[in-house]
């Protein structure tokens, strides 16, 4: 399939690119999860519907594609935070549905966690990347929360980040034992509430 017609440089060409853009990040994560990071690019295209030369003019090599379907999560994470606080009933329930979005994210990057290690350069920043836009986000939605009496107070970010990470680390060690990992997340989330929690 190719690009939509329209003259390059146009506003309608544009939007064309940034929407298949877009998609071939969402397609890219989804099949990485799926099928490893070493999927092929026609797999990618197809799941996105454009043709592989899209992928290529955006992303010229593997590296760059991998690189910008992290970061483009870790931006949706970060937006979704101040979205949920404004438009959910209370900072708990923003807590708890970013956290969730949260997980969707870990799984993904577990998807990406051998090229991630792989010591290449170019993913070297990545890390940073990640703790420069979510644990500021994290932060809020705690502290909105206990300020609201919805959790005891004082937790820690990157704790919390890090345990939802090893619980959804330990799906992978669960062969044949039933292992919920967005149920034990909320079972972890609800143990903040004040008398559950320390």
């Amino acid at each position: 399939m190719s690009d939509a017609p329209g003259t390059a440089g146009s506003p309608q060409r544009r939007a064309d690119a940034r929407r298949n853009a877009g998609s071939v990040l969402e397609a890219a994560a989804a099949v990485f999860v799926t099928s490893g990071v070493n999927a092929s690019i026609r797999e990618i295209a197809a799941r996105a519907g454009v043709g592989t030369a899209t992928i290529y003019r955006h992303y010229p090599t593997r590296a760059d594609l991998i690189v910008a379907v992290y970061r483009s999560q870790v931006e949706a994470l970060s937006e979704a935070g101040p979205a949920l606080l404004a438009a959910e009933a209370s900072p708990h329930r923003a807590l708890t549905r970013w956290i969730d979005q949260f997980v969707g994210f870990v799984v993904t990057k577990q998807g990406l966690a051998s090229v991630l290690q792989s010591g290449e350069a170019c993913y070297d920043p990545l890390h940073d990347y990640f703790l420069e836009h979510l644990v500021p986000v994290c932060t809020r939605l705690l502290e909105a929360a206990a300020a609201a009496g919805e959790i005891v107070p004082g937790q820690d970010p990157n704790e919390l980040m890090r345990a939802v990470g090893s619980i959804c680390a330990g799906a992978n060690a669960a062969k044949g034992v039933r292992y919920d990992v967005r149920h034990l997340v909320r079972l972890l989330i609800n143990g903040l509430r004040p008398g559950l929690g320390d």
